[in-house]
């Protein structure tokens, strides 16, 4: 038995019995979906100094 923590509700759960790795349950996992898709969560991202879109080549259309 691998015990492991729901990363949604902090529950114990053994891992090889759950259908939803991560998570303890398909409730959990589609309460953390809601989160990421309502923006509550995300990953953090700063732009690079370095990366300057104007700089990349324009690519072909290929719908000629």
């Amino acid at each position: 038995m691998a015990a492991v923590k729901c990363p949604t509700c902090g529950r114990k759960f053994d891992s090889e019995k759950s259908p939803a790795m991560p998570f303890c349950s398909n409730r959990c996992r589609q309460i953390d979906l809601g989160r990421w898709l309502n923006e509550d969560i995300a990953i953090p991202f700063r732009e690079s100094e370095e990366y300057d879109p104007a700089a990349e080549p324009d690519q072909p259309d290929d719908d000629d």
